[in-house]
């Protein structure tokens, strides 16, 4: 079982109705230097200005990107050369980062190879830490800042896993 540190832009909330902009993902391993980095042009004609903003692309460089199918498929052979088992999705925001990959994945692959969970990153620090309430703090632990390029930001989040198993957490 290997973990995968995932984060993804998008042009809106939803995957179908708006589409990812570009994603990355890090190996969880003690180099960190095992890396992913996808852009997909758009599946939608449907996109919030503000919320593709984010990701530092305009429209018109947003359709200039690969073709979807393409990257997702490369996605998965990285993710089958690399993963020791099945991989385990990580991620800082669960809930946005797996529905597009997930839905990426079964419209152009076929397959998600992470099957059907995941792990947030703030559940694991409240479950260290034995304190819900302090979900969020683990954000001190990245050493990358957060960028919004999504290979930063997942390395930023693996290098904060990275400190959590130093404090205890068996991984």
């Amino acid at each position: 079982m290997s973990f995968v540190v995932v984060d993804v832009e998008a042009d809106g909330p939803i995957p179908a109705e708006f589409s990812m902009v570009c994603f990355g993902a890090v190996l969880f391993d003690d180099a960190l230097d095992h890396s992913f980095y996808g852009r997909t042009r758009p599946i939608s004609e449907r996109f919030i200005p503000e919320a593709l903003a984010v990701s530092g692309f305009s429209r018109e460089e947003h359709l200039t990107f690969d073709d979807p199918k393409a990257v997702l498929e490369r996605f998965a052979a990285w993710l089958d050369q690399f993963s020791k088992g099945r991989p385990v999705f990580v991620s800082d925001n669960l809930a946005f980062d797996w529905q597009f990959i997930n839905y990426y994945l079964h419209r152009f692959v076929g397959r998600n190879p992470f099957g059907f969970s995941g792990r947030r990153i703030g559940d694991l620090y409240a479950g260290l830490v034995k304190d819900a309430h302090k979900a969020t703090e683990w954000k001190k632990y990245r050493l990358t800042p957060h960028t919004h390029n999504p290979v930063d930001d997942a390395r930023g989040n693996a290098e904060a896993l990275r400190k959590f198993k130093e404090l205890g957490l068996r991984l």
